[in-house]
């Protein structure tokens, strides 16, 4: 026998142990795969020996390969054989291959059940736990059903260490088996009182992951919970307890003003910011949940709020992030206290995070007002400009500056000039955006909602007109859809007719619905010409200049460009003629109104209306079709029509040649007009003369009316342009001059810097309107009106204090003629 024991151990020192197989792996880098494939043959051989060593030594290199990702189910039985050995030393390697190999549905798993048992009551406290840390990984179903009473049992347990893991299992067993949870309940509930603080922290976390799935079942534990976190010091107890309390809250509700002054205390006296942001963030949800302004609660949101400053202002980006999250649930509620900090939140726009800056917009969106609007937005058109921001976050940027702006129907908007200057300095950004069609329905809804900003709005516009070719090559090309519509629209205000309406009517490399809408609205811009021009030789001039101009958007590749430039065309004709009058009156019948989105949904369908069945059958729209066609190409007895096919295909050959010509042209053009708007292509210095009559197209050729000339300015300047910065300095100045002055007499009107009115919205005729949007003015405010308004309040008041007086004084007397009548 010991003859066997030194063979044995003499076999081992040839043997590689686990050092050996990562020396060897580290060793052969160029050929690890082949080096690793023979290494678990010799594995494999081990493992077909009967010495326990050696098997639990070829176990403890598998479990190394495992955790590299080379698979070892095949040798599940091997594992077992080891988990069976009677020294801990070679039970610890097996149970950990068990931990990182087994699963539920392993195969050979229910092998183990009778060996577990046999740990488990094992005298060695070791072997329990180390049975029970690997059982947590793989227990199945049947497992935890026959395991369940055995580990109870260790709840009971005189020793700490089986104590602490029995009930870290049991969350386990749970989850596979619930009906083990009544008998259990009792025991769990005791250790939540146990002398050891491992026991007890395990007893917390295993009933506050119990809590999440049903809460209302634990929450007769709520007074043991509550003592626990006066006593303890354990701050990821504590974090526990306070989340487990969050989620009683809802059910509990009288439970959250018990939890103040706890919370209180912990925020005053804890140092870890971990504890310090779970107790801000329950007390907010209780706020928020019982909040009734009263000043007990206002003085605890003070207080959250100048922690949350201290998490923000912190160098770690997560407690910042953490920080700005839960001052944005208190802004929801209380935002006169958040708004104090803006400078912090400001401040938080020029962080390196991109995260912790779309943080910090979320909240500025509520901390805006009336007074600190243009500083706000000032603030971020300068973040605008950062070259090394992102696309992305610059375009989240803009987007969250319209949204401010436009909160709530315009609310903190005093002067619509400078947020229509706004608008026109985001088109002008370097790098671009993709919002441009945002802010083109931007402005159309503030030009076509505030009557008084109309006359601004068309000035300004009118200058993008003249300077299209800067937004061609861009995304925000989108807003010159906004400014011919607008220049169209309220034509009366247009300072020079004549030049917006052949700007519109260049032709450039814009999308089809853009040119579109140029020559509807310069259609538009001639019919009031025409009612305003009496001199009929200048209406000729300016009308053959028009033919001229839509001669390429005559031959245009779409088709509702080409649809729009022939109706101009024969209205322009026809408005030469001498017996038409009043033809202009047409496109100003009725002042434009605001329609809401959802009119057509509030409009009821007539009963007669099938809008399922269709109009008429498919067959008969083809033999139409088909007898159309073949009567334009024959037609009989007509002088004009044409008498053979070959004839109209010999035409349409002419016609193709010389659209050819024609677009050869306009690509020339078209490579040009984009040669000059690109930034990144070299440009030669060559200066070239401007004058006035460069952009009118002249009416003696169609290859005159087509080509115009590009200005050459700086990209980012337009002069006549309005600017917001200029705004923002004058309001800066006038907050100045207006804090040096003495206060106003009771007498003078204190007045807003512009009378806006807000348009509602319209809706058709027979809508079934339910919630009508009401229409919102703003009106003068004096302070005259405001005493009258509370003196007539306080009469009120008087008169209906003496009336209820009076009345009790009838009472009264009543009661006592009564009595009287009674003893009589």
């Amino acid at each position: 026998m010991t003859f066997r024991k030194v063979v044995d151990n003499f076999e081992r020192f040839f043997d590689k142990n686990l050092t050996d197989l990562v020396r060897g792996i580290r060793n052969n880098k160029e050929n690890e795969a082949k080096y690793i494939a023979q290494c678990i043959e010799e594995i494999k051989e081990e493992l077909k020996q009967d010495n326990a060593a050696i098997k639990s030594n070829a176990v403890a290199k598998l479990t190394y390969l495992q955790m590299l990702g080379y698979d070892m189910s095949w040798a599940a039985f091997n594992i077992i054989e080891v988990m069976s050995s009677t020294k801990f030393t070679h039970k610890r390697i097996g149970y950990l291959a068990a931990s990182q190999c087994f699963n539920e549905n392993t195969e050979v798993i229910m092998l183990t059940t009778n060996m577990i048992k046999k740990d488990l009551n094992s005298q060695n406290m070791y072997d329990a736990g180390c049975a029970m840390s690997s059982l947590s990984c793989f227990v199945s179903t049947d497992l935890s059903h026959d395991l369940a009473n055995d580990i109870m049992t260790l709840l009971s347990s005189t020793k700490p260490y089986l104590r602490k893991k029995a009930v870290l299992l049991m969350f386990k067993i749970f989850l596979k088996y619930p009906e083990a949870l009544k008998p259990a309940f009792p025991r769990l509930k005791e250790k939540l009182e146990d002398p050891d603080p491992g026991v007890q922290s395990a007893a917390v976390n295993v009933i506050c992951e119990l809590a999440r799935k049903n809460p209302k079942n634990y929450l007769s534990l709520a007074p043991i919970f509550f003592k626990i976190m006066g006593t303890s010091t354990n701050n990821w107890m504590l974090i526990k307890i306070i989340k487990l309390f969050g989620s009683l809250m809802p059910i509990e509700p009288r439970l959250g003003k018990k939890l103040l002054e706890p919370l209180t205390n912990i925020i005053h006296s804890t140092s870890a910011m971990s504890l310090l942001y779970e107790c801000v963030n329950t007390i907010i949800a209780i706020l928020i949940s019982i909040s009734n302004g009263l000043p007990y609660y206002n003085s605890s949101i003070q207080l959250c709020v100048q922690k949350l400053r201290i998490l923000i202002e912190d160098s770690d980006q997560n407690l910042k992030y953490l920080g700005l999250l839960a001052m944005s649930k208190i802004l929801k509620t209380h935002p006169k206290s958040v708004q104090a900090h803006k400078d912090l939140v400001l401040a938080c726009l020029d962080d390196k995070d991109e995260s912790i800056r779309l943080r910090a917009l979320d909240l500025l969106y509520g901390m805006v007002s009336k007074k600190n609007l243009m500083e706000v937005v000032e603030k971020l058109m300068k973040n605008m400009s950062e070259s090394q921001l992102g696309n992305k976050y610059r375009d989240e940027l803009l987007s969250k500056i319209i949204d401010i702006c436009s909160q709530n129907d315009y609310q903190f908007i005093v002067d619509f000039e400078w947020y229509l200057s706004v608008l026109i300095d985001l088109t002008r950004v370097e790098g671009g955006t993709s919002h441009g069609t945002l802010i083109s329905q931007k402005i159309l809804d503030v030009a076509i909602r505030v009557e008084s900003i109309r006359k601004f709005a068309t000035n300004q516009m009118a200058i993008i007109i003249d300077n299209s070719y800067m937004f061609i090559s861009t995304s925000v090309c989108e807003v010159l859809y906004a400014a011919s519509w607008i220049c169209g629209e309220f034509v009366e205000y247009l300072p020079d007719k004549q030049n917006v309406l052949f700007g519109l009517l260049v032709k450039q490399s814009l999308p089809a619905h853009i040119e579109s809408i140029f020559i509807h609205n310069a259609c538009k811009i001639y019919s009031k010409i025409c009612e305003e021009e009496k001199d009929t030789e200048k209406l000729k001039e300016i009308a053959n200049r028009i033919i001229g101009c839509l001669d390429p958007f005559l031959v245009s590749e779409d088709l509702e460009v080409q649809e729009r430039a022939t109706n101009f065309l024969q209205i322009v004709k026809i408005s030469l003629e001498p017996e038409t009058t009043n033809f202009a009156s047409i496109f100003y019948a009725y002042p434009l109104n605001p329609v809401a989105s959802i009119a057509q949904q509030k409009v009821p369908v007539p009963q007669e209306l099938l809008i399922d069945e269709p109009f008429r059958d498919a067959e008969e729209e083809v033999e139409e079709v088909n007898h159309f066609i073949q009567s334009f190409y024959v037609k009989e007895n007509n002088e004009d029509g044409y008498q053979d096919h070959q004839d109209y295909q010999d035409q349409q050959d002419q016609q193709d040649q010389s659209d050819q010509q024609d677009s050869k042209y306009k690509d020339t053009k078209h490579r040009q007009l984009d040669r000059e708007n690109n930034p990144h292509y070299l440009k030669t210095n060559k200066k070239r003369n401007f004058n006035e009559t460069d952009v009118i197209c002249e009416p003696d050729s169609a290859e005159e009316a087509y080509d115009f000339t590009l200005k050459e300015r700086n990209k980012n300047f337009i002069p006549g342009l309005a600017s917001s910065e200029a705004y923002a300095k004058k309001s800066k100045e006038s907050r100045k001059k207006s804090k040096k002055s003495k206060k106003p007499d009771e007498n003078q009107e204190e007045e807003d810097s512009q009378l806006v009115t807000i348009k509602g919205l319209e809706m058709p005729e027979g809508a079934e309107i339910e919630d009508p949007e009401p229409i919102k003015v703003k009106k003068k405010v004096t302070k005259k009106k405001v005493k009258k308004e509370k003196e007539k309040e306080k009469e009120k008041e008087k008169g209906k204090e003496k009336g209820k007086e009076k009345e009790k004084g009838k009472e009264k007397s009543k009661k006592k003629k009564i009595k009287q009548e009674k003893a009589t």
